[in-house]
């Protein structure tokens, strides 16, 4: 049977995480095989690259350091789990793929989207059948990212404009890619995962 691959995408605090365990929840109930995973992480390598990024001072690394470590770590984590679980015909959930680093990477931080492109082009050359984007206003989402524990909190720490460039370049993206299904993240977590079910049933393989 034919796997789907579906990723999650939105700024920081826009409940992705929440909103993929819960997707993920809903189509184990139905007898599928699901695969959750997430970047960077994913995979043994991918999630000790996770620490370099995600953690210490917002100058650790410049913005074509990071593009080389996240296409790394990306790589890692298509040949040790999109592709396996793809192959087996599971449906593949990740939190955050090849668009996260094309905003917060290649346009957030430079005029850097072709070099994004091209080593995405040459390392992974794979693209998710769907895409669902997480919007919410940048101030709520920056409030709600703070607010969790925890050490990943690179680029929360880069503030309301940086959120708010990358949330005007998702919206620019998914405008020039068909893949996309905006998703209104300002409501209640049910609303949300019904609005979210409402995108991905279209797209659902036979069970």
């Amino acid at each position: 049977m034919p796997g789907l691959f579906i990723s999650l995408e939105g700024i920081d605090g826009s409940g992705k995480s929440t909103q993929g365990k819960r997707l993920a929840e809903t189509l184990r109930a139905q007898g599928r095989a699901v695969t959750l995973t997430r970047e960077p992480g994913g995979s043994p390598g991918a999630e000790e690259i996770r620490r370099l990024v995600l953690e210490g001072a917002t100058d650790r690394w410049s913005a074509e350091t990071e593009i080389l470590l996240f296409t790394a770590a990306r790589r890692d984590h298509l040949e040790k789990t999109i592709r396996p679980a793809l192959a087996r015909g599971e449906v593949v959930i990740t939190d955050r793929f090849a668009d996260s680093t094309r905003i917060f990477q290649g346009i957030t931080r430079g005029e850097l989207s072709d070099t994004v492109d091209r080593l995405h082009a040459l390392m992974i050359g794979l693209e998710p059948d769907l895409t669902l984007l997480f919007d919410l206003d940048p101030k709520i989402g920056l409030s709600r990212a703070n607010a969790r524990a925890g050490k990943e909190l690179r680029f929360e720490d880069m503030g309301l404009a940086f959120q708010q460039r990358a949330r005007a370049g998702f919206l620019a993206l998914a405008g020039q890619h068909p893949r996309f299904r905006i998703i209104d993240a300002d409501a209640d977590p049910d609303t949300v995962a019904a609005r979210v079910w409402a995108a991905v049933t279209p797209e659902l393989p036979p069970a």
